[in-house]
């Protein structure tokens, strides 16, 4: 089973409630919520802190997503409670004030995480904030037992990239296309 998991969130230090910025006549997370939504998984989920869900919930409601809650801080605790609800084996990691997300990409390396069994695959060289990332559940499970710095438990991956000694690592050149 695999779910598409969005993160969003409303501060932000430089730009606060980006998600909700219109982008055209709605708002910008729910153009990503569209966007994604061509990504063929089990289940469509929009995770964002406790304190987000009054604004976000009518629009995951309306885009097709699950709404999953949790800390604010704790990105990667988020993460593993949309593991534990869903069953989920394999997460497509995407975040919510990137509008520009190359769906064909994140179809493409998924596909490849899978073949290989990676337990974290990403492309390199895609221009911030148009990449997504595919994870295996029992890669960030053991990444939430493990880490122990801010900075591993706020973005959600780092513990798995910073420790190839320990996880399969897939991190091709994104494709030409």
């Amino acid at each position: 089973m695999t779910v598409l998991a969005l993160q969003a969130r409303l501060d932000s230090s430089r730009l606060n409630e980006k998600a909700m910025l219109p982008l055209g006549d709605r708002p910008m997370i729910f153009r990503v919520m569209e966007a994604l939504s061509f990504i063929s998984c089990d289940k469509k989920v929009l995770t964002c802190p406790e304190d987000s869900v009054s604004v976000f919930a009518p629009l995951a409601e309306e885009a097709g997503f699950t709404l999953i809650s949790g800390s604010k801080e704790d990105v990667l605790s988020r993460y593993c409670l949309v593991i534990r609800k869903t069953g989920v084996k394999r997460i497509i990691r995407a975040t919510g004030d990137n509008p520009f997300v190359f769906i064909d990409a994140a179809i493409s390396l998924n596909r490849e995480a899978e073949a290989l069994s990676a337990d974290y695959a990403g492309y390199s060289g895609l221009p911030l904030g148009a990449g997504v990332e595919s994870i295996s559940s029992i890669a960030l499970l053991r990444a939430e037992k493990e880490s122990r710095s801010r900075s591993e438990r706020e973005h959600v991956c780092p513990y798995l990239y910073g420790h190839p000694e320990i996880f399969s690592l897939h991190r091709p050149l994104a494709p030409r296309m």
